[in-house]
């Protein structure tokens, strides 16, 4: 099966409709990471096949959620899952933010090459990055642990804005170890087309 063909079913078994392009999109960012990663060691994933479920898919599958007009991609890395966001929801203005240098050097890259005008990239320790606005919505899917990501991240979050913290199985210990003044307000389980694992999308919010 083609790299076209995994794509677009997996996008028509996830039920997403996306904008004219986007898969050709998805693909080209597919073979920008894969180029990149043999040189700086984006992802851990190597065959480009399992790139497509391990992270387009993945990625793809919590778009639904992401009601929101600016999003902060927090630790993006390879910019998993902010530019398969950003293909999908051109409405949504997308900040991926990462402290290594020669990870954001990629995502300057990827966001020139693919034409993406609502991606914005920093490089910044999270703890240290002050924007003007806060953020509707405050994602990670690869961060740290829940208790760490909220607080790191508590000062850039927006009125009524929300953390959506992408993981594996449900994070029990996690979830417990939480403070008082953070919630969980839902927990989504996520199924991927290809990807034979428990993925969850863990919603939390401040209590007020």
């Amino acid at each position: 099966m083609s790299l076209q063909t995994q794509l677009a079913a997996g996008v028509a078994a996830l039920g997403l409709a996306l904008p004219q392009g986007a898969e050709e999109r998805l693909l080209a960012y597919l073979a920008l990471l894969d180029k990149w990663n043999r040189v700086y060691n984006l992802t851990a994933v190597r065959e480009t096949g399992r790139m497509v479920s391990h992270h387009l898919l993945d990625s793809l599958a919590a778009v639904p959620f992401f009601q929101a007009e600016a999003v902060l991609d927090v630790g993006s890395g390879g910019g998993l899952p902010g530019i398969p966001l950003a293909i999908a929801r051109p409405e949504i203005q997308v900040t991926l933010i990462d402290s290594v240098a020669k990870k954001t050097a990629f995502l300057l890259q990827a966001k020139a090459e693919l034409g993406l005008a609502n991606l914005h990239v920093v490089t910044s320790r999270v703890e240290d990055y002050r924007p003007e606005t806060g953020f509707d919505i405050i994602t990670s899917r690869a961060f740290s642990d829940l208790r760490e990501f909220v607080a790191l991240t508590h000062h850039l979050i927006g009125p009524g804005g929300r953390w959506l913290a992408m993981k594996g199985l449900i994070p029990h210990e996690e979830i417990a170890a939480l403070p008082p003044a953070v919630k969980v307000s839902a927990n989504n389980a996520l199924l991927v087309p290809g990807l034979d694992a428990s993925r969850h999308l863990i919603v939390l919010e401040p209590v007020v």
